[in-house]
Order: structure tokens, then sequence, then C-alpha cells
């Protein structure tokens, strides 16, 4: 089974669970809307790259860590997007949650999507128990205090912030857990792929500031200049447009050098190369060539 499709058949069985009788269907159907249909699963695919190059041998245990991971993801949409947020009136081309089904109903999704997450890893992985302990531990550290999605979105209500910690915090704590959690899922030590999942979580969110700034709304699939209009820290506002993508380039290079050594390093530093040129906008990408 192909890697995007090892990954929607998680997490439809994921939300498939959440969707049993009993659950208020509004409910049900709102969690569906965050989670389908889906984006680029860039966190998940990482995740599953890396169980990959560790020479994975329990395959359910590494879908089941991606589909949490995108869960997460998910459920940190749905709250972003909220009018007391970021106030966004669509996501991936369609109505964001809160616009299709309220705000309250929006703030109960995300939640329910991050309870879901930890579930779907306690079912993965059954196959070998003695590797949830370090899975729930890398996971659960991504999107709390102090170094999570939560401790980052909360460095938007301060009245300053640290680039660097905010990126690391908001965007690249899930990239540290994709990685992390990778090599765990696949019965490798999980630390030594900390650095990689730092430096491609600061790579993306470089690429998500040039996309924030460059890109048009009907290819980002949501509402542009957004940093911009909002005041928030930006690689764009500190750099201007040129010195993030040289930035962006700068941390690709770091991370094909971070990665550990394992079976498929190889195929992984080139999956890293591929992925990094694809985030940037198609204006960007031209004229970086």
């Amino acid at each position: 089974m192909d890697v995007m499709s090892r990954i929607e058949q998680a997490l439809q069985a994921a939300v498939g669970r959440a969707e049993a009788p009993g659950c208020p269907p509004r409910l049900a159907a709102a969690m569906r809307h965050a989670v389908f249909p889906r984006g680029a699963r860039i966190r998940p695919r990482l995740c599953l790259a890396v169980a990959a190059a560790c020479g994975e041998d329990e395959p359910g245990i590494s879908a089941a860590a991606a589909a949490a991971i995108e869960l997460l993801h998910s459920a940190s949409l749905v709250h972003d997007d909220l009018p007391c947020f970021d106030d966004a009136p669509f996501r991936r081309g369609r109505p964001s949650v809160h616009v299709a089904f309220g705000e309250p109903l929006a703030v109960l999704a995300g939640d329910a999507l991050i309870v879901l997450s930890f579930q779907q890893l306690a079912v993965g992985v059954a196959a070998a128990p003695g590797r949830l302990a370090a899975l729930l531990g890398i996971i659960g550290g991504s999107v709390g205090v102090p170094g999570g999605i939560v401790a980052g979105q909360a460095w938007e209500c301060e009245p300053e912030a640290d680039l660097r910690q905010y990126q690391r915090e908001k965007t690249g704590a899930l990239f540290v857990a994709a990685t992390m959690a990778g090599a765990a899922a696949a019965g490798s030590i999980p630390g030594p792929w900390r650095l990689l999942g730092e430096q491609l979580g600061e790579a993306y969110q470089v690429a998500d500031d040039l996309r924030d700034a460059a890109c048009n709304p009907a290819e980002l699939g949501k509402p542009v200049g957004r940093d911009a209009a909002l005041g928030r820290p930006s690689a764009v506002g500190e750099l201007g447009l040129d010195g993030a993508i040289d930035r962006l380039r700068a941390l690709a290079a770091e991370a094909v050098e971070a990665v550990p050594a394992c079976p498929g390093a190889s195929e992984l530093r080139a999956h890293i190369l591929s992925e990094t040129q694809r985030l940037l906008p198609r204006e960007l990408a031209a004229t970086a060539a």
C-alpha cells in the first residue's frame, strides 16, 4: 500500500470510530469536515518516511503514529481558524469548521480530535505495547506546554515574541514529533531525530510565511496576507522575500546533513529536498530555481 493510502486508511478508521452510534451527529460531521478532504499530509508522510528509513518492522504502529500527528494538526487548524485567533473564513478551499458548523462545535471538534489522536495511538500500538510510552511522550509533548502547539499559539497573545521560539513551538513541534515518532514507531532510538524535526519545522514555517506573502487565495486554499494584517512574527517581515527564500534553502541543506545514520538515509535526504522545493509558491519557485 502506498504512503498516502496508509495515512488515509488510518484516518478513516479513527474518524469512523468517532462516528459510532451515540456521538452527536453534527459534532461527528464537524470532525470529518476538519480532517477530510485531505491536505498535503506533510507531517504524517514525514513520520512514515522516517519509519521506513529506520527499517520499519510494524507498519500498523507507524501508521497509527502518523495518523495521530495528523489528527492533532487538524485540531490545531480548527482552533487557529476561530474568530478569536485568525478569523479565517475558509480552509483547503472550503468553509472553515466554525463557518460551516458554528463556533461552539468548532471548539468541541478540535478538542475531540486531540483526544481521538491518543485513542488512535493506543489502538494502533497494541502489536508492540512497549513502544507506547515513548510515543505518548513524544506526541503529547508536541501539543502542550512548555514547548508545544498550545505554547506557540499563546505567544500570539504576548506583547512580544521571539520569532524563532514562536515558530519552533507553533509549527516545529509537530515536525519534531513526526521525526521522533517515526523512529520510535520503528523501534529505533528517537533522540537523534530531534534536530532533523526542528530544522524541517522551521523550514516549513518559513515556507508558510512565504506562501502567506506571495500566494493567491485560490492557490493556497485559505486567506493570505494574514501575518501582516494581524502583526504576527514572520520570516518575510524580518528577512524580506529574498532573505526568507535564502533561509529556506539553508534550512533544507542543514536538514539533509542532520539525517542520522540509518538504512534509508539517502532516500530520506532526497525526500527532504523534493518537499522543500514543493513548498515554495509557484512564482517564487520559478524565480529561485
